[in-house]
């Protein structure tokens, strides 16, 4: 069973990890200030991914969609990524990079299957 790891950061904030079933993570918010924004975030994820479309800006002239969306991208380092953006264009998730297309489509298609149902953890 997937799960969402809310957790305190170093500087103090709080943040979440949403964790597959096989402990992966497979995406990761910003911090927040404060416990119950935090969870805002988290259930913004939850409403959004299963809604959200793709959008691949590794493909030359792009289809720009409206959000809520994922934005598949390459970095700097020439890995694949992807970031969740809510219906108001706020980042509310991010990946690690993947090496392969592929695996940065299989993570988005597990936000997507995932979000709604994972458990909340809060780790304290």
């Amino acid at each position: 069973m997937a799960k969402f790891e809310v957790s305190t950061t170093k500087s103090g904030g709080m943040k979440f990890n949403l964790k597959a079933g096989n402990g992966q993570v497979i995406a990761t918010s910003q911090t927040y200030k404060s416990k119950a924004t935090c969870l805002k975030g988290v259930n913004s994820v939850a409403v959004n991914a299963p809604l959200a479309s793709i959008e691949d800006q590794t493909v030359e002239g792009f289809t720009v969609e409206k959000n809520p969306k994922f934005e598949i991208y390459t970095d700097k380092t020439g890995e694949f990524r992807f970031r969740l953006k809510a219906k108001n264009g706020q980042i509310i998730a991010t990946s690690e990079g993947y090496k392969a297309m592929k695996s940065c489509q299989n993570g988005v298609a597990s936000v997507k299957k995932n979000a709604p149902e994972a458990d909340i953890v809060i780790l304290e």
